[in-house]
């Protein structure tokens, strides 16, 4: 039975984090209600706009996932209004996984209600740091009190699954501050955690000040890449110790409660984004990947998707299954690999998994290709030498 994730994004967000170089704002509480309908449009359309791309399109819904942008803003009413609309499009089997991103302090006792009414069953908070001065530094607009209050009340409400996100790297971070969040974040007994090294981009608020040497938004506070590596390998091995087992680059669990919508991203299963800048894969009808997304623009997306169904290459597909498989800790299966891709694949990139297990980049196993605790280090650069020697049968 083929099953479908749902994304929604929710761009909405009450103050900009000076790092975040997402599709998502700050905008007038009035035009929430108006983009909630223009959603509902499109999840009331798809069927009839996958038909028309060639694309299958199944029905029954196993994962759902609220990300934005700041999906907690949402009142009840707008929560229910979504919920309601996407049964009435799609089966949403009973023991799906239905996730909502919230921030800490910004989640009203109506809205949690709503979520537990409509089946959601597990909340993914976006703490970034519990250290109040990082937090606030950054654009956070929460405490660590306020943080550890909301899980409290997350929990009273029945929703037990839950998931904590760290930034390594925040300015002022330090190794000292980075296992003071650790540790909170051990306190806390959930059963997932993920954790990011911060990467500067140059469209953030953040990034344009580091590069302009500036020092707003504490730019000359942002720790050094060997500092962050530093930060990022600690974490892995305090998790580890915790019982939350690594099982991609940035995610962390105990068995059984990975982010099972997560999961579809990697292992390449179909999925369907809706809302600004959501990007969807879907399969032909004789296999192929088809992969589309919305526009970036909250106007333009008001007025249309801009949706552009863009059929992959067989190289293409050959890239994502090294590219999307290796940041797993399960790794590339070779054998699956040439079923799908022939066997003439396979060992045309012998060469370069032998160079990459000498430089102790990744690690075979049998028919497993694994990345390394070194290679996840560097795992751009051991995905640069993969898509270099991708040839197709």
């Amino acid at each position: 039975m083929q099953t479908l994730g749902l994304y929604l994004s929710i761009p909405f967000c009450k103050s900009k984090c000076t790092y975040c170089n997402f599709a998502s704002g700050v905008y007038p509480a009035s035009q929430i209600d108006g983009y909630i309908t223009r959603v509902i449009d499109d999840l009331r359309a798809m069927r009839s706009h996958a038909a028309e791309w060639g694309t299958e399109l199944p029905e029954i819904v196993d994962t759902v996932y609220l990300g934005g942008g700041t999906p907690s803003l949402l009142s009840a009413e707008q929560l229910s209004r979504l919920f309601s609309a996407l049964r009435r499009e799609f089966v949403v089997l009973p023991a799906s996984e239905i996730t909502v991103e919230c921030a800490p302090g910004q989640l009203e006792d109506a809205s949690l209600a709503s979520m537990a009414e409509n089946g959601v069953n597990r909340i993914s908070f976006g703490v970034q740091s519990f250290i109040d001065a990082e937090a606030k530094h950054s654009g956070r607009l929460h405490t660590r009190e306020m943080a550890l209050a909301d899980l409290n009340r997350v929990r009273s409400a029945g929703i037990s699954r839950l998931s904590l996100d760290l930034i390594a790297g925040l300015p002022g971070q330090t190794a000292g501050s980075w296992q003071e969040s650790l540790e909170v974040l051990g306190s806390t007994g959930v059963d997932h955690a993920s954790v990011y090294m911060l990467e500067v981009d140059d469209d953030s608020r953040l990034g344009r000040e580091v590069n302009a040497g500036g020092f707003r938004y504490y730019a000359p506070q942002v720790p050094t890449d060997e500092a962050i590596t530093d930060m990022y390998e600690e974490a892995t091995g305090f998790l580890e110790k915790l019982g939350l087992q690594q099982y991609e680059i940035s995610n962390f669990a105990r068995k059984g409660r990975e982010s099972r919508h997560n999961l579809k991203y990697w292992d390449r299963k179909p999925y369907l984004g809706l809302g600004l800048d959501a990007h969807s894969m879907l399969r032909a009808e004789d296999g192929a990947a088809m992969r589309f997304a919305t526009t970036d623009e909250l106007p333009g997306y008001m007025e249309a998707p801009s949706w552009q169904p863009r059929r992959l290459a067989r190289e293409e597909e050959l890239e994502e299954t090294w590219f999307l498989g290796l940041r797993r800790n399960a790794g590339v299966n070779l054998r699956e690999l040439a079923a799908q891709f022939g066997e003439e694949t396979v060992r045309e990139i012998q060469p370069t998994l032998v160079d990459l297990e000498c430089e102790d980049l990744i690690v075979l196993s049998g028919s497993e290709v694994r990345l390394t605790a070194r290679g996840r280090m560097v795992s751009n650069e051991v995905f640069e030498r993969f898509l270099a020697t991708t040839p197709v049968s």
